[in-house]
């Protein structure tokens, strides 16, 4: 069994399970932010009228509300706060950082474990060798929250086998996004994908993040890494509790296994209206931006910020050009701090936000008119998803973010880099 089935096995108390079987697992950790915890706490408490049975598995991060812009959405917070303390489950307010990263950084996140959550992104956590995946609102208040378990149907598996080296100027997240527009959307409904090869494994852990963060955007219900030294090491620092690392079997059986190359690959960039538009930085270099931001379930990471300040060291921002620093984490900020990253940053004419999930869905910031363009950091390019269905969303590394705003158009970051 791969690394997938054999925690789906454990967990629903078999010694074994196949592709196609339906399980009743327990559930290790249940993550809500503030949109999804809402609807949750409203239906479970109209509908269900129960106690939570493992109030120490579930978490609600406030990452999108993260200074609310006008009386609803504070009462919004509120609720979830009232909601937090009355069942007893973990709350991280307002500027804790985005749900994803907040869940790690505060060791909610274990390997071996299944985690939960109604953000679909939730995949992203099979980085740390677990079985993630996103589910609805109504089966967290159902049976998740009451019962601590949920049904899965067992995935088949595909092998995503990545070798090469990057080419100068070339970073993870551009592979990232080349990945995606090479399995499509919608090329792995309902599967598991096993990231794996010597490229995935010389990757830290931040940087290995950037890959099971594709798998719903590809359709697959879930993405796993084997978990490695470099794994467990940050699971030691982090884990609130034991944990019990599980591993794919070296026989394991896949339903097929997908072979990529990326030591050719140029610098990347997806623009809307799909993460699937996919193609090398020349192809839409020249075309205006008016936004930048490093930020975003796969952006604001420590190793973005790093990316970007090497590129805005003694520069400044291209005239109009407004650009968003979001960490990801009040420990990456915290880091950026130390590393005279914040003020480079600054210097260059960047506006520093709270930690946070940042201009996604434009809840709090971020909004476009029509007229506008951003390139950022973030998962998503969808029409309307930043303001404006009319604004256009390119998406790219964080060097190729920060140059393109000291050019004020989409540009090629190498030419900063020799």
């Amino acid at each position: 069994m791969n690394l997938v089935e054999k925690i789906l096995a454990k967990k629903s108390g078999r010694d074994f399970v196949r592709p196609g079987d339906v399980v009743v697992a327990d559930v290790d950790a249940l993550l809500l932010h503030d949109l999804s915890g809402y609807i949750t706490a409203r239906v479970f408490e109209r509908e269900v009228k129960k106690d939570v049975r493992f109030p120490d598995r579930v978490v609600m991060v406030f990452d999108h509300h993260f200074s609310p812009p006008n009386e609803e959405r504070a009462r919004i917070l509120e609720e979830n706060r009232a909601f937090a303390r009355k069942y007893g489950i973990h709350l991280l307010d307002c500027g804790s950082g985005n749900i994803h990263n907040a869940a790690v950084r505060n060791g909610f996140v274990r390997p071996g474990s299944i985690v939960v959550g109604s953000d679909s992104h939730t995949p992203v956590h099979g980085t740390m060798g677990c079985f993630a995946c996103g589910l609805g609102n109504n089966s967290h208040a159902a049976t998740v929250l009451p019962y601590g378990k949920a049904w899965f149907k067992v995935p088949e598996t595909i092998k995503v086998n990545l070798t090469g080296k990057n080419k100068f100027g070339v970073f993870p997240r551009d592979v990232a996004l080349w990945l995606t527009g090479q399995i499509g959307e919608g090329g792995a409904v309902y599967k598991a994908l096993h990231f794996t090869g010597q490229f995935i494994k010389d990757l830290d852990i931040w940087n290995r993040w950037l890959f099971p963060l594709i798998t719903i955007d590809v359709g697959g219900k879930c993405g796993f890494i084997d978990p490695d030294e470099k794994t467990l090491a940050l699971a030691r620092i982090i884990s609130k509790k034991e944990f019990e690392p599980v591993y794919s079997d070296p026989d394991c059986e896949y339903e097929t296994i997908w072979d990529y190359e990326i030591s050719d690959l140029e610098p990347q960039v997806a623009a809307s209206p799909t993460l699937g538009n996919v193609k090398p930085v020349s192809e839409f270099a020249g075309r205006s931006i008016q936004w930048a931001e490093l930020g975003g379930h796969g952006g604001g990471r420590i190793e973005d910020f790093r990316e970007a300040a090497r590129i805005l060291k003694g520069r400044k921002l291209a005239p109009g050009v407004k650009f968003n620093a979001v960490p990801s984490s009040r420990e990456v900020f915290s880091q950026a701090l130390q590393e005279g990253i914040v003020e480079t940053m600054f210097d260059a004419g960047c506006t520093w936000f709270p930690p946070c999930t940042g201009s996604n869905q434009a809840i709090n910031m971020g909004a476009m008119a029509e007229t506008e363009s951003m390139i950022s950091t973030h998962a998503r390019n969808f029409p309307g998803r930043n303001g404006s269905p009319k604004a256009i969303m390119y998406l790219g590394s964080a060097s190729t973010v920060a140059a393109s705003a000291i050019k004020g158009h989409v540009s090629d970051p190498r030419e900063f880099l020799e």
